[in-house]
């Protein structure tokens, strides 16, 4: 798969370049966090919330709404899944990564999706993005055989356990955690997931 770069004007389609932040203490607050073989997923990390910059990225990045700042770590080659929320999500790499992307007009009325429309992106380590609220995403890419590091901002609340009831059918079938709509490839196997991505589990060599 041809990689891409996050600064390319291909990239604009699916969200932007992040400038004017002061990531330093992010950072260094992210060196304590493990990088498993798998992938690990922390919606919110108290520590990182306390920083200066939190204030910033909730009142520049969200117009003020609560938010949450976690991080996703560790290894990675494949697609495996396509997840996309109501809102941007602003990630900040803290090594460098590939993102694996694509578009929610693309997904079909039964909610399959052609994974030969998938683009790969690399954002480089130090650079913060903003990917829009319809862009599919799930977890980067590692470049570097230490795997990757990378931190998630989002809406407060988001991914977090489900407190309601969702129906099996419709859009409610994609819905496995809040303001999270997830399509799984079955070579995946992901607990919970509708496996509609249809074609190659395609990744990264």
């Amino acid at each position: 798969m041809r990689i891409q770069n996050v600064a390319d004007d291909a990239f604009r389609r699916y969200g932007k370049v992040l400038e004017g932040y002061d990531f330093t203490e992010l950072l260094k607050e992210m060196k304590h966090t493990p990088v498993p073989e798998d992938v690990t997923y922390v919606p919110s990390v108290e520590e990182m919330e306390a920083l200066p910059v939190a204030k910033e990225l909730q009142n520049k990045g969200y117009g003020g709404l609560p938010i949450e700042i976690g991080y996703c770590n560790g290894h990675n080659k494949k697609l495996n899944g396509l997840e996309y929320h109501r809102s941007s999500e602003i990630n900040v790499a803290v090594t460098d990564l590939v993102l694996l992307i694509g578009h929610q007009q693309d997904v079909e009325k039964d909610f399959t999706y052609d994974t030969s429309k998938v683009e790969a992106f690399l954002v480089p380590a130090g650079t913060a993005i903003e990917v829009y609220a319809t862009t599919l995403h799930y977890a980067p890419c590692h470049v570097n055989e230490s795997g990757f590091q990378c931190v998630v901002v989002l809406p407060k609340g988001t991914n977090t356990e489900l407190t309601f009831e969702t129906a099996s059918e419709g859009e409610d079938k994609l819905l496995t955690a809040k303001n999270k709509w997830l399509i799984g490839h079955e070579e995946a196997a992901i607990e919970g997931a509708f496996n509609g991505l249809k074609g190659a589990n395609v990744g990264i060599d």
